[in-house]
């Protein structure tokens, strides 16, 4: 049976990516954007003309996650047209770039909002769906940065991929017993492919910027092709995408908490192993180790 799936920021890079391989897969994907008659109608349009090319369930949804309100819109219509949703998957992101300090505090606040509050809103809307169902899946898009090697000049994205991290790891305990899955994927740096480097934001104080670059002249510059040499030849962004895919098309019970794509290999799997494992023997030792595993995958072992 098709899975109702809505997955934000999916107009470029591994939303778009992932919206067209979930609905390669048989699923009907709601691909969630903001402006979709307006700055997003060129890949608004794209999006249709993938479905129509394809025959496939790929709908543009407008889903501007700045605001409450359009985040609800965009979830009633989808349960309108469907009458559930199967899944979500938190994609949608911005990177910026520069010494942290020259960043305003309001800044630091957008870059939080788009990365982290985004899915708050998304979860408020379409949770209320998913526990009266008892079944459903939360997948998040994270990053290597959370817990792997940092490079300087990224710190506010940093700061935001990582609070995003904690919030699904949270979540995952407190909606298992509503047979409610949590899935994290966690990208590596993938420097092509994708829009994030391209369209990195850049500090509002560019004062602070000149007087860093007397002692780091050429380090935000280099960042990007660092991180790309790092990475083997044949490294490519859809592989994100090909791991979405197979996490939603695994059984109900049976999808993974964590799992990596990272070609560069910057630590993250292996302190991510620690930090779950801990996390695991803490919910042990408080006796809610139930809360581990969703209702679908403990009734299915029970």
């Amino acid at each position: 049976m098709s899975n109702v799936i809505i997955i934000s920021g999916a107009g470029s890079g591994f939303g778009a990516l992932s919206a067209r391989a979930l609905a390669l897969a048989g699923n009907t994907v709601y691909a969630g954007m903001r402006g979709i008659n307006g700055r997003n109608a060129s890949r608004a349009a794209e999006a249709t003309r993938f479905a129509q090319e394809h025959g496939v369930q790929l709908l543009p949804l407008e889903l501007d996650s700045s605001a409450q309100a359009f985040i609800d819109a965009g979830v009633r219509r989808v349960i309108h047209e469907q009458d559930k949703i199967d899944a979500i998957v938190h994609n949608v992101g911005h990177m910026v770039s520069g010494p942290t300090e020259a960043f305003t505090p309001e800044q630091l606040a957008e870059v939080y909002d788009v990365n982290v509050l985004s899915a708050q809103r998304l979860n408020r809307a379409a949770l209320p769906y998913l526990r009266t169902r008892r079944q459903g899946l939360l997948l998040w898009v994270g990053s290597s940065s959370s817990r792997g090697g940092t490079p300087p000049y990224l710190g506010p994205y940093f700061a935001a991929k990582a609070a995003m991290d904690a919030l699904a790891v949270s979540y995952a305990a407190e909606v298992a017993r509503f047979g409610v899955e949590t899935s994290i994927v966690v990208p590596g740096s993938f420097t092509s492919g994708t829009n994030h480097f391209a369209t990195a934001g850049s500090p509002e104080d560019q004062g602070i910027v000149a007087e860093y670059e007397v002692l780091y002249p050429g380090v935000l510059a280099g960042v990007g092709e660092k991180l790309a040499a790092l990475a083997p030849a044949d490294a490519d962004a859809s592989w994100v995408a090909d791991e979405i895919a197979r996490i939603v098309a695994l059984p109900a019970g049976q999808r993974p908490f964590r799992t990596h794509v990272d070609p560069a290999n910057d630590g993250s799997e292996e302190v991510s192993m620690v930090a779950d494992r801990i996390r695991a023997q803490f919910l042990a030792r408080i006796g809610l180790e139930d809360l581990l595993e969703p209702a679908a995958r403990q009734a299915r072992s029970a």
